[in-house]
């Protein structure tokens, strides 16, 4: 029997190594997302005693934009080595790094002991963390959707999405539990390393589930090896792919930093509710577009990932606006909790298909990495809305400026779908 033949044989309904992969890129994507979302959420309560005096969101800010600077380089460098050396092997690495960087985090001494060095060792740890980052999912995710079955790899796709905004809320509930447990000064003292060793322990245990029972995909296994895929997708064949999945990612990213951090810090200076109910709001929000999102991959197998997305983007010109007014259209808890979840409903949700359309619109031979520098690089621009957004609300008006952002979010999300084709969402990928 050929290589090809035996590689089909092993690809039926019920391979272990099919559950395993896809088991492993939802998983995979959780402590992905649980050590992205770790130092914002929980540094928030005491990032200036932890990070020394100063201001809170300019510290935790430096953080992040670190780990944003990171991921987008992590995607370009394992993307390459995902689509020439294997997803798997390339997994384990980016596993490996995420557990130690995180790891070297919670064991990091706090301002009273290195002074300023200790934001600075955040930074250094955070941005070297996000290239590890941006390496698993650019691996893992595709590794899952090419083992995937065709008909449920929409419902796969909602399933890893939606991961995402689980672990938001895990972290922000074992933060807020710790608080409120050991209390303010013994979570600054030391109880603010537990969430780091959760996330650097969880990163350990999928490192060894990849170890010891996740192997290649048929499609990889088959697929050309090019000599440089990242140039393949930049400037070469696949580079019509990539921009247009770049176009159609930012509107995703811009829908994300407007129903995410912007919404919270506009409840959090808000005078119609108690700054100590935002992160109780925030949470339901986040745990009710955790299902819609998984909803969103399993339609999307229904209707096609181009015709979802053009829908949901022009569904979401007039909806996101609106829901992003009832938030701010009453005192009452009820009412503003349920405008947090309306908004990100008709933002967020449309994540759902990403995984699966991403991997459906590059070849195995360069998957990875269009997959990977495709999904980061669009981040940048939206990410960086504390330097853009308040000039634009001092022009226009806070609220109105939020609207706006929304509204071109989702133009760009209807014409990226518009510029690539319906992808083949029957057929195994290739």
């Amino acid at each position: 029997m050929s290589q090809i033949g035996s590689a089909r044989t092993r690809f039926t309904p019920d391979s272990p190594a099919r559950r395993r992969a896809t088991r492993g890129g939802m998983l995979g994507n959780y402590v992905d997302q649980v050590d992205i979302f770790l130092p914002v959420i929980a540094l928030a309560p005491v990032s200036d005693r932890v990070l020394g005096p100063g201001s809170t969101a300019a510290q935790t800010g430096l953080v992040f934009v670190a780990t944003l600077l990171g991921r987008p380089l992590g995607a370009a460098i394992f993307g390459a080595v995902a689509d020439r050396r294997g997803r798997t092997s390339t997994t384990r690495i980016a596993i490996a790094g995420i557990a130690a960087t995180t790891a070297a985090i919670a064991l990091v001494p706090g301002h009273t002991t290195l002074g300023a060095a200790t934001l600075w060792a955040f930074v250094a740890l955070r941005f070297l963390g996000g290239i590890f980052l941006g390496g698993e999912y650019t691996a893992a995710i595709p590794l899952a959707m090419e083992w995937s079955r065709p008909e449920r790899r929409g419902g796969l796709s909602g399933a890893v999405m939606a991961m995402s905004p689980l672990a938001n809320a895990s972290i922000a509930a074992l933060t807020l539990t710790l608080v409120e447990v050991l209390g303010v000064d013994a979570y600054a003292d030391w109880a603010w390393r537990v969430p780091f060793a959760v996330g650097a322990l969880l990163a350990a245990a999928m490192l060894l589930y990849y170890r010891r029972g996740v192997s290649d995909a048929p499609a990889w296994k088959r697929a050309e090896r090019r000599p440089n895929p990242l140039r393949d997708i930049v400037i070469g064949q696949w580079r019509r792919q990539l921009w247009q999945v770049f176009v159609l990612m930012t509107g995703l990213w811009l829908f994300t930093q407007m129903a995410v951090p912007v919404l919270t810090g506009e409840l959090r200076a808000s005078t119609a509710l108690d700054p100590a109910t935002v992160p109780f709001v925030m949470l339901i929000a986040t745990l009710v577009s955790a299902v819609t999102m998984l909803a969103a991959g399993e339609l999307s197998q229904r209707t096609g990932r181009r015709a979802f997305f053009v829908a949901f983007g022009a569904a979401a010109v007039l909806l996101a606006p609106l829901a992003h007014a009832l938030t701010g259209a009453s005192r009452s808890l009820a009412v503003v909790v349920l405008g947090a979840a309306a908004l990100q409903v008709v933002t967020v949700t449309a994540y759902g298909p990403v995984g699966a359309y991403l991997a459906e619109r590059f070849p195995a031979q360069v998957r990875s990495s269009g997959y990977g520098v495709g999904y980061s690089l669009s981040i940048v621009l939206p990410a960086l809305y504390p330097f853009w957004l308040p000039p634009l609300q001092e022009a226009l008006g806070a609220e109105v400026a939020v609207r706006l952002v929304l509204v071109v979010a989702a133009l760009l999300l209807v014409v990226g779908a518009l510029a690539g084709p319906e992808p083949d969402r029957r057929a195994p990928l290739a």
